[in-house]
C-alpha cells in the first residue's frame, strides 16, 4: 500500500511541476512576443569596391551578412555604417546594390542610406543629401608594372594612352584633362578594369588611391601611380559622405556619431580594410 502510494504521490508531483514548466515557457513565450523589435538601419553598397566595401563568404573580421544572402559585406565603409547604426540605436543591414542602383533605391526608401565611397557632387546633391565627410582620398592611375607608363609623373604622361574609369563616377569624368587621351568606354566596376588592364584593353584606369592600394597588392603585375601633377579635382569629388534622402532626419544624427570619430580612428579603419581585403579584390 505504501508503495502505491508513493507512485500516486510521485505521478502528483510530475503534473504539478509539468503545468507549472507549461506556464513559465507561455509566460516567457508571451514576453517575448510582447518586446519591440529594434529598428533596422539599411545600408546599400555595391560589396565590390574593396578596400571600401567588398564581399566575402564568412564573418571574419567584422563582416556583416548581406541581406537575402549567405555573403557577407566587409571594408572601411562597412565599418563606418556599424559606428552609425550604433550611434542611431539599430541593427545595421547590409543591402547589396550595383553602383548604378544606389541613388534609385535610396529614393525610392528600399535602404535608409548610402556608405558606399560615395562623393557627394553637385549633381548628386540635386537629387539626394550628404553627411559630412567620412573620408577623402586622392586621384590615382592603376597601371602595368614595367609598362611605360608605371614611372609617370604627370597625367600628361598618358597622352595617347586607352584609359577608363568606372560608370557614373567622377573619375569618369577628370580623364579629358589629358591631352590627345584616348577615352575608352567606362566600365561597371574594378573587377571588370582589372581583367581589362590584365588584357591589355586598356592602358590605366583612374581611382582612388585605397583602390590603387587594393589593386597592386592583389596583383603583382600591377602598379599604382602617384601624379606629382595630378587630376584638378574639387574638395566635394574627392570627399566620401554617407548619402541620405532629401529631407531626411538621418544627417544630423549620421554627423554627430561622425565627429566622434577621430582622423586617427579612421586611418586605423582604412589600414585595417587594407590589410584585411580579399585578395581576389
Amino acid at each position: 500500500m505504501r508503495k502505491k502510494l508513493s507512485v500516486l504521490i510521485a505521478m502528483s508531483l510530475s503534473a504539478v511541476m509539468l503545468l507549472g514548466g507549461c506556464g513559465i515557457s507561455k509566460s516567457e513565450k508571451d514576453a517575448s512576443a510582447s518586446a519591440p523589435k529594434q529598428e533596422t538601419f539599411k545600408v546599400g553598397l555595391e560589396a565590390g569596391y574593396a578596400p571600401f566595401n567588398w564581399t566575402q563568404m564568412d564573418a571574419s573580421n567584422g563582416a556583416v551578412k548581406i541581406e537575402g544572402s549567405s555573403e557577407y559585406a566587409g571594408g572601411y565603409d562597412v565599418e563606418i555604417a556599424k559606428k552609425i547604426a550604433e550611434g542611431l540605436g539599430k541593427q545595421l543591414v547590409v543591402v547589396k546594390t550595383e553602383w548604378d542602383g544606389l541613388v534609385p533605391a535610396l529614393t525610392s526608401g528600399k535602404i535608409d542610406a548610402i556608405v558606399a565611397g560615395m562623393s557627394p557632387t553637385a549633381e548628386r546633391r540635386q537629387t539626394i543629401d550628404f553627411s559630412d565627410n567620412y573620408y577623402k582620398s586622392n586621384l590615382v592611375m592603376v597601371v602595368k608594372k614595367g609598362g611605360k607608363y608605371e614611372d609617370a609623373a604627370s597625367i600628361q604622361e598618358f597622352n595617347g594612352a586607352k584609359v577608363t574609369a568606372q560608370l557614373n563616377t567622377f573619375h569618369y569624368s577628370v580623364i579629358n584633362q589629358i591631352q590627345d587621351v584616348k577615352l575608352q568606354s567606362a566600365m561597371d566596376n574594378f573587377p571588370v578594369m582589372r581583367v581589362a588592364l590584365e588584357s591589355g584593353m586598356i592602358d590605366g584606369y583612374v581611382s582612388e588611391r585605397p583602390e590603387g592600394i587594393s589593386a597592386q597588392a592583389a596583383n603583382s603585375n600591377f602598379k599604382m601611380v602617384e601624379f606629382k601633377e595630378g587630376f584638378k579635382t574639387s574638395d566635394d569629388d574627392t570627399a566620401i559622405a554617407v548619402g541620405v534622402a532629401k529631407g531626411s532626419d538621418l544627417t544630423a544624427k549620421i554627423n554627430d556619431t561622425l565627429k566622434g570619430i577621430t582622423e586617427d580612428q579612421r586611418k586605423a579603419i582604412m589600414d585595417a580594410a587594407i590589410k584585411n581585403q580579399p585578395a581576389a579584390n
